[in-house]
């Protein structure tokens, strides 16, 4: 009796694909499947980084990691609630109607901790967020004992499932894009506002509270747009990853948010086409990790904030001093000396350097 082949089962190889094949992903032409994962996570990386920028630099960016863990428990009430009224309880517009809500009621508990307690923002935030993730595992735990035979797979929206995305999630992805992009046009001037003067804005009579629930409005919409997508624990990525690496590259508030955008959809696009070239690879884990390179490459060569860019100006500065400093000392040791003739190897000991290090500054000075 032959021996069942179970290669395909136990097979955990690595398969390195061609340029063949990289190129029909990188161009949309390798299934319509993986078009639509690919255009559906480059367009939720502009929409995540586009809000998440404004999210930043109000110094909300913890909101957005709280909104997509309060947004879990809206997943098991949407179900358990569809259930109980016969309706089918895996519908993606119904399951992420639940989370919305949950999202917004996560937002407003933490601005009523804020506003009506002694409670920090922080440990508000980390409350909220930590009893509903809480109360959303104990409802998936539930749901799973209901015997309902449609609940698997409710867990893949903790880490998401990019793989599974179809057109008309692609589609919903991109309508909420633009939406977000039109919504931060039009309340631009708002934003702006309560990013950078918030004791300004209230002076002046403008609604900060009411302004800040639009904003993490618009954050609630993208995270639970993208919960398929990169799933709950991931979203956040998307959401501030990319507006901090953009931050590195300038001090204008127009080019943060085209650089952001830029950004997340490289991470979106780059990563999505890396899970479909790698099918072993988990897609939601790889776009963060994509952004975490953009970001890393970013906090090391950016002219404006970068690492090396920071060092650099901190050589000149220290440069800058010691030529003081020896211009200083060859002038006291000229007005000590009168006529005399100055030599250099008295004022390496007053400057406390060596006297090659003296040579070359004054090399480089003259």
């Amino acid at each position: 009796m032959s021996t069942p082949n179970l290669s395909s089962i136990t097979d955990v190889s690595w398969t390195l694909p061609g340029w063949g094949e990289i190129i029909d992903v990188l161009t949309l032409q390798a299934g319509f499947n993986s078009a639509m994962v690919v255009i559906g996570t480059t367009l939720l990386g502009v929409a995540a980084a586009l809000i998440g920028s404004f999210a930043l630099l109000r110094k909300r960016a913890l909101m957005g990691d709280a909104l997509a863990h309060c947004a879990f428990p809206g997943l098991g009430v949407a179900f358990i609630t569809a259930y109980l009224l016969g309706f089918e309880g895996r519908s993606l517009p119904w399951l992420l109607f639940g989370a919305a809500l949950s999202g917004v009621i996560g937002v407003i508990t933490v601005q009523f901790l804020v506003n009506r307690t002694r409670i920090r923002e922080d440990a508000a935030i980390g409350a909220v967020l930590s009893i509903f993730f809480g109360l959303g595992v104990v409802l998936m735990s539930f749901i799973q004992g209901l015997g309902t035979g449609s609940e698997g797979g409710l867990h893949h929206f903790i880490y998401g499932q990019t793989a599974a995305m179809q057109s008309s999630d692609a589609l919903l992805i991109g309508g909420t894009a633009i939406f977000v992009t039109l919504a931060l046009i039009l309340m631009l001037k708002e934003f702006q506002l309560v990013c950078f003067d918030t004791e300004y804005a209230v002076t002046q009579g403008w609604a900060v509270n009411r302004i800040d629930l639009s904003m993490m409005s618009l954050v609630v919409l993208v995270t639970v747009v993208g919960l398929q997508a990169v799933g709950i624990i991931l979203i956040v990525a998307l959401l501030i990853v990319p507006a901090t690496a953009a931050r590195f590259w300038t001090e204008k508030l127009s080019q943060m948010l085209m650089l952001s955008a830029l950004f997340g959809a490289l991470s979106g696009y780059l990563g999505s086409a890396a899970s479909a070239l790698l099918p072993r690879l988990p897609a939601g884990a790889v776009i963060v990790l994509t952004a975490g390179g953009i970001f890393f490459v970013s906090f090391l060569i950016a002219p404006a904030r970068g690492l090396l860019a920071s060092l650099m100006r901190h050589d000149r500065l220290k440069l800058k001093i010691a030529e003081d400093h020896v211009l200083r000392a060859l002038f006291e040791r000229k007005e000590a000396l009168s006529d005399k003739a100055i030599t250099l190897s008295s004022i390496p000991s007053m400057l406390g350097v060596s006297g090659l290090t003296l040579r070359r500054l004054i090399w480089k000075m003259v």
